[in-house]
């Protein structure tokens, strides 16, 4: 970490925890109010037989953002080589970070997909095929990875933030129609990718006068 960064990140370090701590609690136990409703009567039959629901989960697919930091690196590279390449990785790391720290979640909280129990919670036992996240929802890794990527483009496109997140907000709207997930496993993963990037960010680059809203 560089010095600037981590005296960012050292200094209040434990308000900032407690803050981060009552986000997430927030953001999974607020939501979890609603969950049964919102499945009951939030739902579209067949979501992705219709074109923009699909275009929309795309934004919580890996490969998607993926291709976008190479697209970045080859537009960028010619006026300035090593901040296109600081850049294109930032945006390519962030979700793929996101996305593989959100496994581990998954197999701790173990909460299956909404339609498993018609709406009602079930969590599945620890002897039943342990290390294997397929099936188990929270958070939702489609709105991590999509809500990670969309804080990356808000760091390097600042102006153009509002439809990156807008582009988020509607991939985790479309799981949540699909019953693929409850509210509350969209909205925990949506945090969970928000700090994974702003993590990422505050590391890469340095606090101070020079810090600006795009990437070194």
């Amino acid at each position: 970490m560089n010095t600037g960064a981590g005296q960012l990140w050292h200094a209040g370090l434990a308000t900032r925890t407690a803050g981060l701590f009552v986000a997430f609690l927030a953001a999974a136990g607020v939501p979890m109010i609603a969950d049964h409703w919102v499945y009951a009567h939030v739902y579209h039959q067949n979501l992705y037989d219709l074109d923009w629901a699909r275009f929309l989960r795309e934004m919580g697919w890996l490969p998607t953002w993926l291709i976008a930091a190479v697209a970045l690196w080859l537009h960028e590279r010619a006026d300035d080589g090593p901040r296109a390449r600081r850049r294109a990785l930032y945006l390519a790391i962030a979700p793929t970070v996101a996305g593989i720290l959100g496994e581990p979640f998954k197999l701790l909280l173990r909460r299956e997909r909404p339609d498993v129990a018609a709406g009602f919670y079930s969590f599945r036992a620890w002897t039943d095929h342990t290390f294997s996240t397929a099936g188990l929802a929270m958070p939702s890794s489609h709105a991590v990875v999509a809500f990670a990527a969309a804080t990356a483009l808000a760091r390097l496109f600042p102006r153009a933030k509002w439809v990156w997140f807008a582009l988020a907000i509607g991939c985790g709207v479309t799981r949540i129609l699909a019953r693929a997930h409850f509210l509350s496993d969209v909205t925990l993963g949506a945090l969970f990718g928000w700090c994974v990037a702003w993590g990422i960010w505050l590391w890469r680059v340095p606090a101070g006068p020079a810090s600006t809203a795009q990437a070194p």
